[in-house]
């Protein structure tokens, strides 16, 4: 059904932006606190921000965060959706999908190349060629059955650190981290202190407040941090409590295998539980028995390829070699058509038109942009057609990374 007639979209003015984040609550079913609507309404441009209003009454938004992503080998900026959502009086008439038009037609003419989100609900954005570029790891953990393997003697040493000493010892730790994953967001130190190390009381859930370590190795250098509260309980005199990870990272595996050692040794504690880590997260490698780790994996960051060749050019390739994929593209049909990706010293030039090798969704090839799915996991799954012998095994080597992605940051 399209929209009603009555229903205009537009970019809410500055002085239009609290009323626009009271208007994302609402259709959350959440209760706005103005200190929330206060620390959001700091990183966010007025004019990167939509709602659709049914005369003036405002009725549904689609937001962005303006990033930096890092993919292989550099760091591009990247749309980063939010705070998308329609009232339940306005379900079902095309109004999201009139703010999703708007939006990405906006981005492709002020020239960005990708837009990223995470999916609240899966299914929505599929349709509007975003597609799953990295997967989660979550963890829920009995501390005393976790025993790392040998070597298992602990390194280097860990220590809390107050709120202050955290914002000028963890950013640069995670700047470090983040040069070696695809998928990881830049942090300015605004966002640092509004988001990542905050801890406003409304956000314990009934939890302790939050902690902040650092582990430092033999030299005394800070290598990894973690960040955490503990919801503290007791079952028959013994301790019970559940230690929730925030966000631990190192920057090498020994630093990483270390912190994740530090928050295990947590005194009162029944068990460790985050919901966030990377697939190939080498703790899963560094205990006796995983299945100990609860593990489950969940869908990650999406990607949006909004211009076919400047996305293609920006990043980097294991293989040199050439391929040309026949792109489909309903939603933003400037991509629509064959791009041919020629690479040589690791960096593309693209190329428009010729004979296609391989034909690909859009949302397929932004779920292989960062390196986290393989055309040929994708062609198993019939949703990707090879059109010459050998060519997404070709294509699987251009676009292989060491690492895979991750994004830490939900948005």
């Amino acid at each position: 059904m399209a929209a009603a007639s009555t229903v205009t979209i537009r970019s809410p003015s500055a002085d239009e932006l609290e009323r626009f984040l009271h208007v994302v609550e609402t259709a959350f079913l959440e209760e706005p606190r103005e200190d929330d609507i206060a620390r959001w309404a700091r990183h966010l441009d007025p004019t990167h921000q939509y709602w659709a209003l049914d005369g003036d009454v405002p009725v549904a938004t689609a937001g962005a965060y303006d990033h930096r992503m890092r993919i292989p080998g550099a760091d591009v900026p990247v749309l980063g959706v939010t705070l998308v959502g329609v009232h339940a009086s306005h379900r079902r008439r095309g109004i999201l999908r009139e703010l999703m038009r708007r939006q990405l037609d906006d981005a492709h003419e002020r020239g960005e190349a990708l837009a990223a989100l995470w999916a609240s609900e899966a299914p929505i954005y599929g349709r509007f060629g975003y597609g799953v570029a990295s997967t989660s790891i979550r963890l829920d953990a009995e501390r005393d059955r976790v025993v790392f393997r040998p070597p298992d003697e602990p390194a280097g040493r860990a220590r809390l650190v107050d709120e202050d000493e955290a914002r000028e010892l963890i950013p640069a730790i995670y700047r470090r981290a983040r040069l070696e994953r695809a998928g990881m967001l830049d942090r300015t130190d605004g966002w640092w202190t509004d988001f990542r190390l905050a801890d406003p009381e409304h956000w314990r859930q009934g939890g302790g407040p939050l902690f902040r370590a650092v582990w430092e190795d033999d030299a005394g250098e800070p290598q990894a941090y973690a960040v955490y509260r503990l919801h503290g309980s007791w079952d028959d005199g013994f301790p019970a409590g559940k230690l929730n990870v925030r966000e631990a990272l190192g920057t090498s595996p020994q630093a990483m295998r270390e912190i994740w050692r530090f928050l295990f040794g947590v005194d009162l504690v029944g068990r460790v539980r985050t919901w966030h880590l990377p697939p190939d997260h080498p703790l899963l490698h560094s205990v006796t028995d995983v299945r100990r780790l609860k593990a489950q994996v969940f869908d990650g960051v999406w990607v949006r390829i909004l211009d076919m060749a400047a996305a293609l050019e920006a990043r980097e390739y294991a293989e040199d070699g050439e391929i040309a994929f026949d792109v489909r593209d309903e939603f933003c049909n400037w991509n629509d058509g064959t791009w041919r990706l020629t690479v040589a010293g690791g960096r593309g030039t693209v190329e428009r038109g010729g004979e296609a090798d391989i034909r690909v969704d859009v949302a397929d090839l932004g779920s292989t942009y960062l390196g986290g799915f393989e055309l040929g996991a994708l062609a198993l799954a019939g949703r990707v057609e090879e059109l010459q012998p050998g060519a997404i095994a070709r294509a699987d080597a251009i676009f292989r990374t060491a690492a895979k992605p991750w994004c830490p940051e939900v948005f």
